[in-house]
């Protein structure tokens, strides 16, 4: 578990996921840490400014709203949880935007919960608005949407969020900003003998062990959530940081290549862990047959596929399924996401992107299966 390449993974990331846990935003439950929150911001301009893509997902709201509802502990009934999530988040997103508009940065507030990723069509609807957000210099802030879903509050925690959300985005890095320095062997307040995990291969079982069990009376994830959201982040190809998050610049001297924390590399490339997310574990819904001409376009010069290429539909199915996309003779030579459902893409064969909105009635996307979206199996 040597110190070896973290200076590499984080010096090259150009897009990046950062995930603030609530006892860090809320200073142990004191009330949003504006301080924090401030820099935090500051160091986000300052990756961006530098070319990178940033996007944040915080915790904080539920804390944020037994402070403001005067809870000192944390309730047990999901109707009193998601009363201080709906009270909290009003804060929660106003600190963001202004500490972000202080240095210069748009801000968005996406709540999401883990349904919207499972979903094939909120999944790429959700992706969509996230990279668009990124295109317009805006920074996402993701949390939860505890104020509605009741297991979320139950059973979820936002590192797994920030791992859900590194591989929707297909982000280099995931950063998990803590109230730890990062991983030890054992707990260091009851082992002597704990050491440091400087770097380790994310998804090794062994890290698991070493992870404590529950989180602070605040937040509901522990050092465990988050070896997991990093074995989670990894099937996309995402290495993980996991940092003390009152570490002076710790997103800035990471962007620069600083060794700082627990690096928990994915084994993974992006690419092909991709290639094997797309062509293996997902059930195909139908399927597209494309002519000569669409079929060199995805197979030599790794285009996406237009309708204008496609000559028949087979099949039922829904935005943001899973199709094939066959030859002329029934060979299948790419799967990927559907931008258009079975039917709308019937009304689509053979006809450029300027007649679309005359033909469905509003103006979509041009392809339909982008080529991130998209795995040549042949």
């Amino acid at each position: 578990m040597a110190n070896n390449s973290n200076s590499v993974v984080l010096r090259d990331a150009r897009r990046i996921v950062v995930k603030v846990g609530s006892s860090l935003v809320t200073n142990d439950g004191r009330g949003l840490d504006e301080v924090a929150i401030g820099e935090w911001c500051r160091q986000m301009a300052h990756l961006i400014q530098d070319g990178r893509e940033v996007v944040m997902v915080s915790s904080g709201a539920i804390a944020e709203g037994m402070k403001r509802l005067g809870w000192t502990t944390r309730p047990k009934a999901i109707q009193e949880l998601q009363a201080a999530a709906a009270v909290g988040q009003m804060g929660l997103a106003q600190m963001y935007e202004t500490k972000l508009k202080l240095n210069g940065l748009g801000s968005a507030q996406v709540l999401l919960t883990h349904a919207d990723l499972a979903d094939r069509e909120r999944y790429l609807n959700a992706r969509s608005t996230l990279l668009t957000l990124l295109k317009l210099g805006v920074v996402p802030v993701i949390n939860e949407n505890d104020t509605v879903v009741n297991d979320e509050i139950k059973f979820g925690d936002n590192d797994t969020l920030g791992a859900l959300v590194a591989n929707l985005v297909e982000a280099d890095a995931l950063v998990i900003l803590t109230d730890q320095k990062g991983l030890f062997t054992a707990d260091p307040r009851k082992d002597p003998a704990a050491q440091f995990v400087h770097e380790a291969q994310a998804g090794d079982a062994a890290l698991e062990a070493m992870a404590g069990g529950a989180g602070s009376s605040i937040g509901r994830g522990g050092m465990i959530t988050k070896i997991l959201a990093a074995k989670r982040a990894a099937g996309s190809g995402a290495s993980t940081v996991i940092a003390w998050g009152r570490e002076p610049d710790a997103l800035i001297r990471l962007s620069q290549g600083e060794a700082i924390g627990t690096l928990l590399v994915a084994q993974t490339q992006k690419n092909q862990a991709r290639k094997q997310w797309m062509a293996d574990h997902l059930q195909l819904r139908g399927a597209v047959v494309v002519d000569a001409g669409a079929a060199v376009k995805l197979r030599d010069e790794g285009k996406s596929l237009l309708p204008i290429g496609m000559v028949q539909v087979d099949g039922d199915f829904s935005r943001g399924d899973v199709i094939a996309v066959r030859d002329a003779v029934g060979a299948e030579i790419a799967r990927g996401l559907a931008n258009y459902s079975s039917a709308e893409a019937r009304l689509l064969c053979r006809k450029p992107s300027g007649e679309f909105e005359k033909l469905l009635g509003y103006a979509g996307e041009p392809e339909m299966l982008h080529r991130d979206n998209l795995v040549l199996t042949r």
